[in-house]
């Protein structure tokens, strides 16, 4: 019998849980590091195991109640080749798991269930849709093919000046002088992070592109310009593809809205709730939204 209800958004940033009770009350949460499929099936399990054990610990509950759990979670990764077969094996000991994609979750809760589509700014980036009762996506296709507008994909178009800044093919801006100072001003340092950086290591150094953009630096300013380029692009498809409303989501989106055109950012719908909302949906609680209740 299912006595709770766990929801689980497993990014490629962090993993972070809910709990609750029949009711809707909020009894424990977990936060822990990245959990995509990418980082391998060994180190999802562990994010997953923290955060459910973070969850458990915080609503004063043992092991034994895990088979009175009820799960969903939204995973990074997921439509990877044999990623949801592991998954789907992968022994937590609850007493049951609906597994969907990270973007899955966060369009169910940001339209509670309905109709819509959210543009998910993060690290990566990816359009999700449910119309119809349908769902689909746009984009999402993994660091550095895909993920436009993205934060990585800010931070990986910084590297790119700085090295051409430092190498003299363009001119050196307060921009680039930030960056390159990271690495001593020496190319091989630089390479030889690349070489170790993964998308996460390059949206860390989104931040500090919006912050030069906001302070006029051209190159910063023609970065950002692109990236809104890549977001207009999006959500113009979305509506083309008859999703009735569009909500923006992940850390970037709150920056990069500003940059939109007025008859776009016109367009936008505020989300009703977030990722963790969606993933207890998927869990199968229906009741109030878990803030609501919360004491």
């Amino acid at each position: 019998m299912v006595k709770w209800y766990l929801g689980i958004d497993a990014g490629g940033s962090h993993c972070r849980a809910r709990l609750v009770d029949p009711t809707g009350r909020v009894v424990g949460t977990g936060h822990s590091g990245p959990a995509s499929t990418r980082l391998g099936m060994e180190a999802v399990r562990a994010a997953l195991e923290e955060v459910i054990d973070q969850a458990m610990a915080a609503a004063g509950l043992t092991g034994e109640a895990r088979a009175d759990v009820a799960a969903g979670v939204g995973i990074a990764g997921i439509s990877r080749s044999g990623s949801e077969a592991a998954l789907q094996a992968m022994p937590l000991g609850l007493g049951q798991v609906a597994w969907t994609s990270d973007a899955v979750i966060a369009n169910i809760g940001a339209h509670d269930g309905g109709d819509g589509a959210t543009l998910i700014l993060g690290t990566g980036s990816i359009a999700q849709l449910r119309v119809g009762g349908e769902d689909s996506s746009i984009g999402g296709y993994g660091f550095p093919i895909s993920d436009e507008g993205s934060g990585a994909a800010l931070g990986l178009s910084a590297m790119r000046h700085a090295l051409r800044a430092l190498d003299g093919r363009s001119e050196r801006t307060p921009l680039t002088r930030a960056i390159t100072a990271r690495f001593d001003e020496a190319i091989p340092r630089a390479i030889a992070w690349m070489d170790q950086a993964g998308p996460a290591d390059y949206a860390a150094l989104a931040p500090i592109v919006i912050d030069y953009a906001e302070r006029d630096d051209a190159i910063a300013r023609s970065i950002v310009t692109d990236a809104v380029g890549h977001v207009e692009c999006f959500i113009d498809t979305i509506f083309a593809r008859g999703a009735p409303a569009c909500a923006l989501l992940g850390g970037l989106a709150l920056h990069l809205r500003p940059w939109l055109r007025e008859r776009t950012s016109a367009r936008l719908s505020e989300p009703k709730g977030d990722a963790l909302h969606g993933a207890l949906r998927l869990a199968g609680f229906a009741g109030v939204w878990a803030e609501e209740r919360q004491s």
